[in-house]
């Protein structure tokens, strides 16, 4: 199991290795975020649980002595591609939602 929380810590996801949520655990600040909102910051924590999984396989693999280009081949995700989701979503978070203007 892997667990990933948002940054405010409204939101928190425990799920399996492949990103398939356990449990959830919402804040009641969180829900008055608009639903399809709500939707999309569980699903980006259940994507990013699942890079942290895969990171922590891959470190056990080497650490036990798997040889580095066999896991390579099985192309698990490394910390700069977490860092780099995380860099992604923060500026999708700071985007705003709509370009029109509300009137």
């Amino acid at each position: 199991m892997s667990t990933a929380r948002s940054r405010s810590g409204a939101l928190a996801v425990v799920t399996t290795p492949q990103g398939l949520p356990v449990s959830v655990r919402i804040d009641n600040s969180a829900l008055s975020k608009e639903p399809s909102a709500l939707a999309d910051e569980i699903l980006r924590l259940c994507r990013q649980s699942a890079m942290v999984a895969g990171i922590r396989l891959r470190e056990q693999l080497l650490a036990s002595g798997v040889q580095r280009d066999v896991v390579d081949a099985m192309k698990l995700p490394r910390a700069d591609d977490l860092a780099r989701a995380e860099q992604l979503d923060d500026h999708h978070l700071d985007a705003p939602s709509s370009w029109l203007r509300s009137v």
